[in-house]
């Protein structure tokens, strides 16, 4: 379950290493569930849940229930491997009555409502899936990352390295991962270069005041920054003069596959530019406008790519990391047109590498890792139990 979409996958692990088959269905979260109820949300979840039985699963028909996996990417405090208590909403959610509470037994009461023939044996951040799915493939691979709605990172640590565990009774160099919840960094405003269209981002979110390096760099936010800053120029500088933008003053009406449409066309022309302002906005911009408004998608995805690169960067520097992979899933990192170059050079001049043909650190795309890694997870959770 992300922000955007809820995929449901059945992973079959076969006998070679990093193999595995998977069938899987993708629901598109319907709008009015992030400010729903929780009845309402964990219903879906459920619907989607029986609906993929029935189609791949012999009907939904099972002897026994079948072991669920639940990829929950928001913050949680999580007790055991099967637990967990939100901490805080994310990506705009801001369902009542869940916050504070474990979700495990609010989806399992919907799934027994429904009579859905599954059990929980594992609730996974979907950063820390990612890594282990991963790792599961390419052991070169020491942090996982997600790039979408949302922004985020795990990598393993040693429990000796670990305060809030030290009572455990693990060995101190036991690895644990650390599902860092980086997109909170600099919620004080200290760090982070905010301009004023981040301030608007954020005061019109559900949570003001939280998440603000996420809010510069996810995928949720992009399309909004841009809009506010056309807004802002067309307001003070005449961007768009005469033309009707009722359209764009609708908030989150631009998402990120707008921006990538914008970047990938290079031509003198700037048709396609043009025919996405008009059909997504209803603005026919002339070319000189057309030419801002590329520029200002280049610098917001520049700007994007290399925030986002500083994260990566600060778990090498902090592990002493001189040389790895990062497995990286979401549709953003995956699609997004010149992203991955331009979080690779930043990194070459964030860790200053030396001269060289390769990178010593390099991005490379785990696409439903979150959804194998939790796989992987459930499968190890039922030999330990």
């Amino acid at each position: 379950m992300g922000g955007t979409n809820l995929r449901v996958c059945e992973v079959c692990l076969t006998d070679g290493r990093g193999e595995f088959e998977i069938t899987q269905e993708k629901y598109k979260m319907p709008p009015n569930l992030k400010s729903g109820t929780k009845d309402e949300l964990w219903d879906f979840v459920a619907e989607c849940l029986d609906d993929f039985l029935k189609k791949h699963h012999r009907g939904g028909q099972t002897s026994e229930k079948l072991p669920l996996s639940f990829t929950f990417s928001y913050p949680v405090t999580q007790p055991t491997i099967r637990n967990g208590i939100l901490q805080r909403w994310t990506k705009d959610f801001d369902v009542k009555g869940v916050e504070g509470q474990d979700v495990t037994p609010q989806f399992e009461a919907a799934l027994e409502a429904k009579k859905v023939p599954v059990k929980i044996v594992a609730l996974v951040n979907d950063t820390t899936g990612t890594l282990i799915a991963s790792h599961y493939a390419d052991p070169a691979v020491k942090i996982g990352s997600i790039f979408s709605t949302g922004c985020n990172a795990a990598y393993m640590e040693e429990a000796g390295c670990i305060p809030k565990i030290a009572d455990a009774g693990l060995s101190p160099d036991t690895p644990v991962v650390i599902n860092t919840e980086y997109g909170a960094f600099d919620n004080e405003r200290k760090v982070l270069p905010i301009t004023s269209f981040d301030r608007q981002i954020d005061e019109g979110s559900p949570r003001p005041g939280q998440q603000t390096y996420e809010k510069m760099v996810a995928g949720l936010y992009l399309g909004e920054i841009l809009r506010l800053v056309m807004i802002h120029l067309h307001d003070n500088d005449g961007l768009f003069k005469g033309q009707d933008i009722s359209r764009l003053r609708e908030p989150h009406v631009i998402d990120t596959c707008f921006l990538s449409t914008i970047e990938e066309d290079i031509s003198e022309s700037m048709k396609d530019i043009y025919n996405a302002f008009n059909k997504e906005l209803g603005i026919k911009p002339a070319d000189h406008e057309l030419k801002v408004c590329r520029y200002l998608v280049e610098l917001i995805g520049t700007r994007a790519a290399r925030l986002y690169a500083c994260g990566i960067a600060a778990i090498c520097k902090k592990k002493n990391i001189t040389s790895c992979h990062v497995g990286v899933d979401g549709s953003v990192f995956n699609n997004y047109h010149r992203f991955r170059d331009r979080a690779a050079q930043a990194l070459r001049e964030i860790l200053d590498w030396p001269e060289g043909p390769d990178d010593l650190i390099t991005l490379q795309s785990a696409e439903d890792g979150s959804g194998v890694g939790a796989a992987l997870i459930a499968a190890l959770a039922m030999e330990r139990s």
